[in-house]
């Protein structure tokens, strides 16, 4: 009994450390929109993915009209980086101590409202059990350069899919840049989705530097999983995660190649 008990955690635990594979579509779209280099029609760009690199990034139209998704991507077949979010509730028993370094955490999300309407027991994300993307960009700074996704039918807590870490990881749009920072920069996860792509290395002062990272956001309001579509009282990210994994296979086998 003893021995099948143990079997069964460790078949757990490395069930819920497997990661999920790209799926050919996927893979087929990080190659094709790689090898054009940068996108045609960039609804918005001059940004950044470090402050101390090229602003070059730019949120791109291509697949639009043929996908209905936006993504990220620079020159030269860059795509982003991905810097560490730890926005949102603070100190949940989900809180391993790996957001402590962060120097610029807010106890807020851009979302915290529509969160907290949703009337699922939480009052905002947590970005150590919800995996979300930092997408948009605001600010009134003179010259800072801003993107508001919703002028294109993305959605507030909308499911989005990011390729990392050759692996595919669903998210939500849960917050956004703000301008607080010299430079308006694009790039940005929550921890939880940050150690999903690459580990437990990841902390509030340390992220993922190569700009290899896909982040695809769904244009339209099928792609919110509303108060009911997903956990959003999950205790931990596979939690979460898994309650949104049917809408993002759906949304995903939409996108053509």
């Amino acid at each position: 009994m003893s021995l099948k008990i143990n079997l069964l955690s460790l078949s757990l635990l490395l069930g819920s450390s497997l990661a999920r594979d790209v799926p050919s579509n996927i893979q087929k779209l990080y190659k094709d929109i790689k090898s054009q280099g940068q996108c045609n029609n960039k609804l918005a760009s001059g940004f950044y993915s470090t402050e101390e690199g090229d602003n070059n990034f730019s949120y791109c139209g291509d697949r639009l009209k043929t996908s209905n998704i936006i993504y990220i991507q620079g020159t030269g077949g860059q795509f982003t980086n991905m810097d560490i979010d730890c926005d949102g509730t603070q100190g949940s028993a989900a809180d391993d101590g790996r957001c402590g370094n962060s120097g610029d955490t807010q106890s807020i999300t851009s979302f915290a409202d529509t969160v907290a309407g949703y009337n699922q027991g939480i009052k905002d994300l947590d970005a150590n059990i919800h995996p979300y993307v930092v997408f948009g960009n605001s600010g009134s700074k003179n010259g800072y350069k801003t993107f508001d996704p919703t002028k294109y039918g993305i959605k507030p807590l909308s499911v989005m899919a990011v390729v990392c870490g050759d692996q595919l990881v669903y998210g939500i749009w849960g917050d956004e840049n703000g301008a607080d920072g010299d430079k308006a920069v694009v790039g940005e996860a929550s921890i939880s989705l940050a150690t999903k792509c690459y580990g437990t290395s990841m902390n509030g002062n340390n992220g993922h530097d190569e700009n290899d990272v896909l982040y695809i956001a769904f244009v339209g309001q099928n792609a919110v999983p509303g108060a009911g579509g997903a956990k959003w009282a999950a205790k931990n990210f596979n939690e979460f995660e898994s309650s949104i994994e049917k809408l993002g296979d759906k949304l995903i086998g939409g996108i053509s190649t």
